[in-house]
């Protein structure tokens, strides 16, 4: 019988991540160098959305890539965070900062897209932004871009939470 109640957890933990997407943004081979030889090792950045605003990404480390990308869906799982959405845009424009990277993020009309670079734009799309525009300012180095876009999208706030913030009507909040 506890075998039955494991395997009807383990399929329901199944469906609540199916509505999950991942893509691997990057993945690194790193080399140490033993006296035996050269032992190789690899990186994944993965990052995951379920394209309604939650969003996350994450790290893993291991000898083969499959067990990398693994490990770092599961510490993006681990790390997600909501972001405001206003209809299929953001509600302000920010600069998102981590490091030497700067990722500068500005809402956009309707109709024109995810315009961003690779590591920025994998971020936009899972958390289910559809017209934004993006620019990399500073480091190009992956994982940083990723980290400065995710800071700047966890920084976003809506009029009603300013509203709420000063104890003031939404019609009241100006500029």
């Amino acid at each position: 019988m506890q075998h039955r109640d494991r395997n009807s957890r383990d399929r329901n933990r199944d469906k609540s991540s199916d509505e999950l997407k991942e893509k691997v943004v990057k993945i690194g081979r790193v080399t140490k160098v033993v006296k035996g030889g050269r032992n190789f090792r690899f990186s994944a950045l993965v990052v995951v959305g379920d394209e309604k605003g939650n969003v996350g990404a994450g790290m893993g480390k291991s000898i083969e890539i499959p067990d990398a990308i693994r490990k770092g869906i599961d510490s993006a799982k681990r790390n997600m965070i909501k972001i405001p959405l206003v209809e299929t845009s953001l509600p302000h424009e920010i600069i998102g900062k981590y490091g030497a990277a700067r990722v500068l993020i500005k809402p956009a009309a309707p109709g024109t897209g995810v315009i961003a670079g690779g590591a920025v734009r994998a971020v936009l799309e899972l958390a289910g932004v559809k017209d934004v525009r993006a620019k990399c300012l500073g480091s190009n180095n992956a994982i940083n871009i990723v980290k400065a876009t995710l800071a700047g999208l966890s920084e976003m706030r809506t009029v009603a939470d300013v509203a709420k913030d000063r104890g003031i009507p939404v019609e009241n909040v100006t500029e």
